[in-house]
């Protein structure tokens, strides 16, 4: 059943036209995973060293487990060694016969999308890369990415392996994620291990300062605040780019109260100089501005709300015969300006507490569920969030507001009799009345 909380439908949408040039592209609220725009949001797209969002969670994950320590040494493989050389891949060099502290791989990963260190990384997880991947897989099908496939851990294309790229992949393979998917990954990121933030949004920083192998890199997002596209309140998250997928960024910004999550993939330059950097880093300011300029939060249902004609349910074996019923707390949720009034509100009640007839049993206590209630937009659009649990900030319960005791054995009996003694009557009423017709 429906019941109207907020009146009029009639005002036109104040949205405004957003057209990104990408191939996929998707907007969401930081907060609940709300989208909020999106193009070729399900299509399996190159992500190049977005990739790295994915090693950067198994790495969080297992370093929260106990299972690697950041002040970990790592003694550099083969294989790391080989890919961490080449400049044009994006690295810092690794020693053949040096250690590294875990730690510094992964500010060399998260803030200059070092392949090397990448690698080294999934060797330190999982004891191999090969085996890495499979654990990348598994865990992005607990986090409900449907459209994903990894096959390394770096976002690079196989062939820059040289034949040396993860068992069970082909040589040319690279890695495919949805712009929805990779949005749930960043929402995950960023809300399970919050202070990936400190390390994404870090500017510059010197890898092994002091030393003769020192190295300054400045992070690939150049849309952080200090650098050359510099955005207010941008703090992440990852940047990618290869043959295959083109020019990619997933970003994230927080302002007055509100963060969003952007996701651009083969992002196009409409001035037509063909400028990758400038393509990647316009559209995504493009998504962003329309978030914060459109978008805000607005509580849709208050704390303690009654749905009217349905403030109150039934009670049978009760000291009284009605419980107050409102909802546990609010329903806040980032929508368009202006269009609070086009949402409506859905009232469900426990199927499993209710009677046939609509009546809760007693005892009752203050603060038992009965029911939840949902808002939706009263034009039947669909609200799409990337995760059952930010579904269910579009709901809230519906609670008892008060206790509502059982009625004692003689309360029950004589109204009992009342209700059969009634019924009798009323028998009776209905057949004089039959006589007179």
């Amino acid at each position: 059943m429906f019941f109207g909380l907020f009146a009029g439908v009639d005002q036109a949408k104040a949205e405004a036209e957003i057209n990104v040039n990408a191939d996929g592209a998707i907007i969401v609220d930081g907060e609940t995973g709300k989208v909020l725009y999106e193009k070729n949001g399900e299509s399996s797209l190159g992500v190049a060293s977005m990739t790295k969002m994915m090693t950067e969670y198994l790495l969080l994950d297992a370093v929260k487990q106990g299972k690697v320590k950041w002040d970990q040494d790592y003694p550099v493989s083969e294989l790391v060694y080989k890919i961490s050389q080449p400049r044009d891949l994006s690295n810092v060099p690794l020693r053949q016969d040096g250690t590294y502290k875990v730690r510094e791989l992964y500010e060399a990963m998260a803030i200059y999308s070092a392949n090397g260190a990448t690698i080294a990384l999934a060797e330190v997880i999982a004891g191999s890369e090969s085996k890495f991947v499979k654990m990348m897989n598994e865990k992005a099908k607990k986090l409900g990415l449907k459209n994903s496939k990894f096959v390394n851990s770096t976002g690079l294309n196989n062939k820059d392996y040289h034949g040396k790229h993860p068992e069970g992949t082909g040589a040319d393979e690279e890695n495919l994620m949805s712009p929805h998917d990779v949005a749930t990954l960043a929402f995950h990121l960023i809300n399970d291990y919050p202070d990936v933030l400190k390390t994404a949004s870090t500017p510059r920083k010197t890898f092994r300062e002091g030393t003769t192998d020192k190295i300054n890199m400045i992070n690939w997002n150049w849309m952080l605040p200090e650098l050359d596209y510099g955005y207010k309140g941008m703090d992440g998250l990852k940047t990618g780019t290869t043959d295959f997928a083109g020019y990619c960024f997933t970003g994230t910004a927080a302002r007055d109260g509100k963060r969003f999550i952007t996701v651009v993939q083969n992002a196009k330059d409409a001035s037509g100089k063909n400028d990758g950097y400038r393509a990647r880093f316009g559209e995504t300011k493009k998504m962003l501005d329309y978030a914060f300029t459109n978008f805000s939060k607005e509580e849709l249902v208050p704390k303690h709300y009654q749905v009217k004609g349905h403030t109150t349910i039934p009670v049978i074996k009760g000291k009284e015969d009605q419980v107050k019923i409102y909802t546990k707390s609010a329903i806040d949720m980032v929508i368009q300006n202006g269009d609070k009034k086009n949402y409506q509100t859905e009232l469900v009640l426990d199927k499993k507490k209710i009677n046939k007839d609509g009546e809760l049993t007693a005892p009752i206590k203050k603060g038992d569920k009965i029911g939840y209630l949902t808002v939706k937009p009263k034009n039947g659009d669909k609200v799409s969030f990337l995760t059952e649990e930010g579904q269910k900030k579009a709901q809230v319960d519906v609670v008892a507001a008060q206790d509502v005791e059982k009625a004692n054995w003689f309360v029950l009996m004589m109204r009992g009799i009342g209700n059969f003694f009634g019924d009798v009557w009323h028998g009776i009423s209905s057949t004089v009345k039959g006589w007179f017709k």
